[in-house]
């Protein structure tokens, strides 16, 4: 009787470990899972290029060509940051452009729906104004859980840009 009595505590200790043991181990990988999930989520790139043996410092003078899907007034808030940072920038349709700029930039924005409508990607261009020869390009990528407002963007972009002319030899 009290070895039947012993298997039965056993099995009764056995059942409470591995009875408590499992739902630990599945809610630690079901955690481990919605954090992996999120993360994925969680994009953020940013670049710049400089053509080689370009001062794009020396460029003072700019004109933004709106691009022609744009409806959000990208082309704006570009200008915009450009005067804030010390530019003389002007903005309009690309056919417009004035001849007497140092560069004309163009931009390509991309906007996506996660729960509200957002701006995901920004690419900036500076070209050269008679041979659209590009000088200068950087980009700023965001999803939904690094998201920054197009203002931050655009000045992202620009700032990344304008530091990298600073490096270049």
């Amino acid at each position: 009787m009290a070895n039947c009595q012993r298997a039965t505590l056993e099995r009764a200790d056995r059942h409470r470990m591995y009875g408590m043991w499992f739902p630990r181990q599945l809610v630690l990988l079901f955690c481990l899972a919605v954090v992996a999930a999120i993360l994925g989520c969680a994009t953020n790139r940013e670049t710049a290029a400089i053509t080689p043996n370009m001062e794009v410092a020396s460029l003072k003078r700019f004109y933004v060509a709106k691009f022609d899907p744009d409806e959000r007034g990208v082309n704006e808030l570009i200008m915009t940051e450009l005067r804030r940072m010390g530019f003389d920038a002007t903005t309009g349709p690309e056919a417009s452009a004035p001849k007497n700029v140092d560069a004309i930039i163009t931009y390509r924005d991309k906007w996506w729906w996660d729960i509200t409508m957002y701006m995901i990607e920004l690419r900036i261009f500076v070209r050269e104004p008679e041979t659209q020869t590009l000088l200068a390009m950087g980009n700023s990528y965001h999803t939904s859980l690094t998201r920054m407002s197009p203002q931050e963007m655009v000045a992202q972009v620009l700032a990344n840009i304008f530091a990298k002319a600073k490096k270049a030899p």
